[in-house]
């Protein structure tokens, strides 16, 4: 019983104990890349598949012809070896069968005797009921030596004939089954005559067999013999940069057709941009309903080593820019918060002491939400995120899928919206195709919502999980179909202003919802572009954060999207409207507000239905003038023949800036000088800086002399005279432009400003000490 038994449990499991490379295939299983083994050899994992039916045939025919009628071992072949090594007197057969070579590469190939050999056999023997014929044929070309580093069947027919093994032909699966025969002695690149002679050999004995034709002989012989080991192709470097240990084949969703053709479009831009000192740049495509990856551009090749491009920029976390802004935009759309065109303050802004710009450093007094998205405008941005709340929208975007929020809200502040999160494209990317991916399934779902829906990229084969009957809920878990369809709406405006106000406008002959993103010190220009079919993110810059001029999203990352949408096979029509999360609401045509009773003209707008707080035009005011328009009256200073007019008002701090862009808007008339100055207001007038409970701090030049603080404010007319008072004594007055530099000193201190019409307005502010 002992001897039996330690036959039985004579095979170790595995049965190879060895490293295997790491193989990227395509979704078409064409490959993309593969890493060395660990012990520095060119071994595939085992393939499912099995052993292609040409390498097969010509295998059993070379090596061991009885092979599916023995069990391990062929007595026959034995003795037939027996006779020819006594008759030649040397070892000229080995009578191995192809599970016995199997055994022996399993055994780590030790030395050839008689011993050796009896265990070979005693293996083989065990090993024919514990694997089939099948396996253990994948088994021997798997692990069978191939010449040099090159080991198993498909390593060698991608070295040497850049093919998978199943499609080999005839002559090219004769001669990758010759040599293993012998390896180190017949290589491709070197003894040349006695592979052929070999090859032919087999070829004519596999004709004698029946397995090919006369033909199909004649025609592989005529097929050239491999040179020395081809380089596997390195398509996808920077994904299998984060799987070389794994020893797998990783079948990717990655069309290799389309990633090779967008490789070589952002090495064409990455040529440019490097004579700007820029020499990273990064893409990712993704199907937006399924999430597969379909192109993965991890970072662009250089001559040069020292610009990090082994770095795989798609992962890398780096400062968002504005690329977040539109997760906000329809954050406040579900909300009801805002409508898509009501207008938001793009005014000077002060918030305990953080002053937010837009890029372009100008402002636009009022500016339609779906206005201010398209052109990327800051200030409206950071008010709308106050309003909205630091923690319920880092909240939002976690559940959106991004994973690099690390710290607390108070860490990143309202800067959240601008660049002061770090965040990665893929994430980024993830989060704009969910959006995409809602809207896809708002009418199969019947407008209910599926959590499933929201998910990061898919790369590989495994990780897909299509559910047919996803569990459904009424309420959306993120982001309102209504919402992202408005949204998406307000990002698919072609042009936009750069960073001078200029605008560019960019050709697509498919519609695209898109934005831009520029990081503080133009270290990072990003680009997103999602379509029914395809969700699209670029970055540009430089992996270890120089700044460079030009680094603008617009300028240098938005040129790259639109040659990939040019590009990609696209017709799909865009999303219909999903009318069940939409409620169709009248709106002031001036101010994109609901209608109220003073409001002029009306439009229809579509909103995000089941919000009941959205707030009505506050916007016309009806005020009292003369038949000439040339002043107005309060109430208690009417009189009879006075006409009451609708004018179209907007704050006063924000008109200086609003009618430079809106040339029709009329300014309400000033107030009559017959009213009394207890009927004035402060709607007139307003402080721009500094404002109410602002700390400032007056610096020093470099000459070390103090410098004087600049206030400024804005006044309805551009004629009005204004005079200037702190802590109750007159300090000066201004007409037209109104800035006044003033010398405070340190505490707290009171400015009041009137103006020639008796409108008043004040603000405390404080001067910090030196």
């Amino acid at each position: 019983m002992l001897p039996l038994a330690a036959w039985w449990f004579c095979l170790p499991d595995p049965l190879f104990d060895v490293s295997y490379s790491t193989v990227l295939l395509d979704r078409d299983e064409q490959m993309l890349g593969g890493r060395l083994a660990a012990d520095e050899q060119w071994r595939f994992p085992e393939a499912e598949e099995g052993v292609p039916e040409t390498f097969a045939k010509a295998i059993v025919a070379f090596e061991d012809k009885r092979f599916y009628r023995h069990i391990g071992v062929d007595v026959l072949a034995i003795g037939r070896a027996v006779r020819d090594n006594l008759s030649s007197k040397g070892v000229v057969s080995g009578g191995s069968t192809l599970t016995m070579q199997t055994m022996r590469l399993a055994r780590g190939n030790k030395s050839r005797n008689v011993w050796q050999k009896l265990i070979e056999m005693v293996w083989a023997v065990r090993a024919e009921i514990r694997y089939s014929k099948k396996e253990l044929l994948s088994l021997y070309a798997s692990h069978a030596p191939f010449g040099g580093n090159v080991v198993g069947l498909s390593a060698a027919s991608w070295r040497y004939y850049h093919k998978m093994p199943e499609q080999l032909s005839w002559g090219e699966a004769a001669t990758l089954a010759v040599l293993p025969n012998a390896p180190a002695l017949i290589h491709p690149g070197r003894n040349r005559d006695a592979l052929l002679n070999k090859r032919n050999r087999l070829l004519d004995k596999m004709e004698s067999m029946g397995i090919i034709d006369a033909m199909e002989t004649s025609l592989a012989k005529q097929e050239p013999l491999p040179f020395a080991p081809q380089p596997l192709p390195d398509v996808a470097p920077h994904v299998l940069s984060h799987y070389i240990s794994s020893g797998k084949i990783l079948h990717s969703t990655l069309d290799g057709e389309l990633q090779e053709r967008l490789t070589e479009l952002v090495e064409r831009h990455a040529d440019i941009l490097r004579l700007n000192g820029v020499n990273n740049a990064a893409l990712l495509v993704m199907e937006t309903e399924s999430g597969k990856v379909s192109a993965y551009v991890g970072n662009v090749r250089h001559a040069q080593k020292d610009h990090q491009n082994d770095v795989d920029i798609v992962r890398s976390e780096r400062s968002s820019g504005s690329i977040l802004k539109p997760f906000l935009y329809c954050a406040a759309l579900q909300e009801g918060w805002i409508t898509p065109a009501g207008l938001l303050e793009d005014i000077p802004t002060n918030i305990s002491g953080y002053q937010p710009l837009n890029f372009t450093q100008e402002y636009m007094g009022m500016v339609p939400a779906d206005d201010a998205l398209a052109m990327s405008l800051n200030v409206p941005a950071v008010r709308m995120l106050q309003q909205y709340g630091i923690l319920p929208f880092k909240e939002k975007l976690i559940d959106a899928g991004l994973t690099t929020l690390h710290y607390s809200p108070d860490h990143y502040g309202l800067p959240l919206v601008l660049g002061g999160a770090e965040v990665t494209l893929w994430d980024v990317c993830g989060a704009y195709a969910s959006m995409g991916r809602i809207l896809h399934h708002a009418y199969p779902y019947d407008h209910r919502y599926a959590k499933a829906d929201v998910h990061p990229p898919v790369l590989f084969a495994e990780k897909l999980k299509e559910k047919k009957n996803p569990k459904l809920i009424d309420e959306a878990p993120v982001w309102n179909a209504g919402a992202i369809w408005l949204t998406f709406e307000a990002m698919k405006k072609l042009n936009r202003p750069d960073q001078e106000g200029n605008w560019e406008t960019y050709s697509s002959s498919h519609p695209v919802a898109w934005k831009t993103g520029t990081s503080f010190g133009y270290r990072d220009a990003w680009a997103v572009g999602v379509t029914p079919k395809y969700t699209i993110g670029v970055w540009i810059g430089n992996a270890d954060g120089e700044g460079r001029p030009g680094v603008i999203g617009l300028q240098a990352a938005a040129p790259v999207l639109f040659d990939v949408v040019r590009m990609l096979d696209d017709a799909s029509p865009w999303w219909p409207a999903p009318y069940d999360a939409l409620v169709e609401k009248e709106v002031c045509a001036e101010s994109g507000w609901l209608a109220s009773k003073q409001c002029k003209k009306t439009d229809t707008a579509y909103c995000v239905a089941g919000n009941m707080s959205m707030d009505l035009c506050g916007f016309h005011r009806a005020v009292y003038t003369d038949d000439l328009g040339a002043f107005r009256y309060e109430p208690a200073c009417a009189h009879e023949g006075l006409q009451t007019q609708n004018y179209f008002v907007v704050p006063a701090i924000a008109e200086s800036y609003y009618k430079r862009y809106h040339p029709a808007y009329k300014v309400v008339p000033p107030l009559h000088p017959d009213c009394d100055e207890g009927q004035t207001s402060s709607e007139d007038i307003a402080i721009v800086y500094p404002r109410h409970g602002s700390k400032i701090y007056v610096p020093f030049e470099w000459d070390k002399k103090k410098s004087r603080a600049v206030f400024t404010a804005v006044h309805r007319s551009d004629t009005a005279q204004v005079y200037w008072h702190m802590d109750r004594q007159f300090i000066g007055k201004t007409r037209e432009f109104h800035r006044l530099e003033i010398d405070p000193k340190p505490g707290v201190h009171q400015l009041v400003l009137q103006d020639e019409y008796g409108s008043v307005v004040s603000t405390v502010f404080e001067v910090l000490a030196e």
